[in-house]
């Protein structure tokens, strides 16, 4: 897969973003092993430096763990990604309703929009 990055962003925080999507929408499943550092560098086209600095940050946020001795695998904790879900969902609903009241709408006014759109 070809990924195109953002040049105005780090590279690592998008690949920690691509990671966290995986994990969030299913493609990889709990307590899952992820690819090795250099076969996430290979997929990513990017140095195997970068993929360590992503898997750390995640690492710190317990969203995957190191097995010492086998590599690094997705949480099993359910409730971790569940809140993940609900604290993104949050972050890209409040950037919607602000991009669009800087555009002159109100919150009403969107939601109004919204529901028609849905139905």
């Amino acid at each position: 897969m070809n990924y195109n990055f953002d040049s105005e962003r780090p590279i690592y925080l998008q690949i920690i973003e691509i990671i966290k999507n995986d994990i969030t929408s299913g493609k990889y499943n709990l307590g899952d092993k992820l690819p090795s550092v250099r076969e996430l560098a290979m997929t990513f086209k990017v140095n195997p430096n970068t993929i360590v600095k992503s898997l750390y940050f995640l690492e710190l946020e317990c969203l995957i763990y190191t097995d010492r001795t086998n590599g690094k695998f997705i949480t099993k904790d359910l409730e971790l990604i569940k809140k993940y879900k609900e604290n993104y969902i949050k972050q890209k609903v409040n950037s919607f309703f602000k991009d669009l009241k800087s555009m002159g709408y109100t919150k009403e006014e969107v939601i109004k929009i919204l529901m028609e759109e849905c139905n």
